[in-house]
């Protein structure tokens, strides 16, 4: 069977299911695609199910723009339960007037069972030996906040965040506002970036399908890079920048993704107040 791997480049959309981690459905989609390369753009907790983006390849080193990303979910919350539980004596009206005041930029203090670090190590690292270390709280934005749903104690919520929100500490937080307490029972993710849950399969679909299938569901790499400016090279410029090399463009200044004969897609780079451009991550190109 011939090698192909080195060739595998491109984004992969998955519908992650509850119970597996992040982790290991990132492992199982490279082994299905043969790619050498692989990460995600951002990790859902087992419990959590939604959109895992999957850069294969080349694509790696085009991710970073993802991981900072708005992301969008859908929750459930369980009024009235946390450690123990609670009676729950809130209405409508009192539930919307505290969702309000979680709207916007709010500190939001990180679970001890988080990935950020603490002196070189992640936090759920010192929770699992039993030692406790200082959390500073983070600020954070939430751009969006439905109310989707109030039943039998029953909360579903619309989120879209910034990066860094743990929808976990929202539900926590808004019990603690409503005096009863609450938990997260559910949590869906329904997009990252612009990139959405409908756009994705599951890893039993991918599997279904043939090789050639596959690699037909992989999105180009410059998917990544929706959002950012672009840029079109004439040959003798194009190849002076997969070289490596400075060139001077008509372009306004910043980050870049730039284009070759044919829309190829050659790397990103840095445009100078001068107009000067500068390559930063070239793609090799086959």
């Amino acid at each position: 069977m011939e090698n192909t791997s080195a060739a595998v480049s491109g984004v992969l959309l998955i519908d992650k299911p509850v119970g597996p981690s992040s982790n290991a459905v990132l492992q199982r989609a490279k082994r299905l695609l043969g790619a050498r390369r692989a990460g995600h753009t951002g990790t859902l907790d087992p419990l959590a199910s939604g959109l895992l983006v999957i850069a294969l390849g080349e694509a790696t080193k085009f991710s970073g723009g993802i991981l900072d990303a708005d992301k969008s979910y859908r929750a459930q919350l369980k009024l009235g339960e946390r450690t123990e539980s609670a009676e729950v004596k809130v209405n409508r009206n009192e539930l919307l007037a505290a969702l309000e005041r979680y709207r916007g930029e709010i500190e939001q203090l990180p679970p001890r069972y988080a990935a950020i670090k603490h002196r070189g190590r992640p936090l759920y690292d010192y929770a699992r030996r039993g030692e406790h270390v200082p959390r500073a709280a983070r600020r954070v934005a939430i751009r969006r906040l439905e109310l989707e749903k109030f039943e039998d104690n029953t909360v579903g919520l619309f989120v879209e965040c910034s990066k860094g929100t743990y929808i976990r500490v929202l539900a926590e937080d808004i019990g603690a506002e409503l005096g009863c307490g609450a938990h997260l029972v559910a949590l869906e993710r329904t997009a990252v970036g612009p990139f959405a849950l409908g756009q994705s399969m599951t890893l039993e679909a991918l599997e279904a399908i043939s090789p050639a299938e596959r690699h037909e569901r992989l999105l180009p790499l410059e998917s990544l890079l929706q959002s950012w400016p672009r840029l079109t090279l004439e040959p003798p410029l194009a190849a002076k920048f997969r070289q490596g090399r400075t060139i001077s463009v008509d372009s306004a200044s910043g980050s870049i993704a730039v284009f070759g004969e044919d829309a190829k897609f050659l790397g990103t780079g840095q445009v100078d107040a001068n107009g000067t451009l500068q390559p930063k991550r070239l793609l090799v190109l086959s």
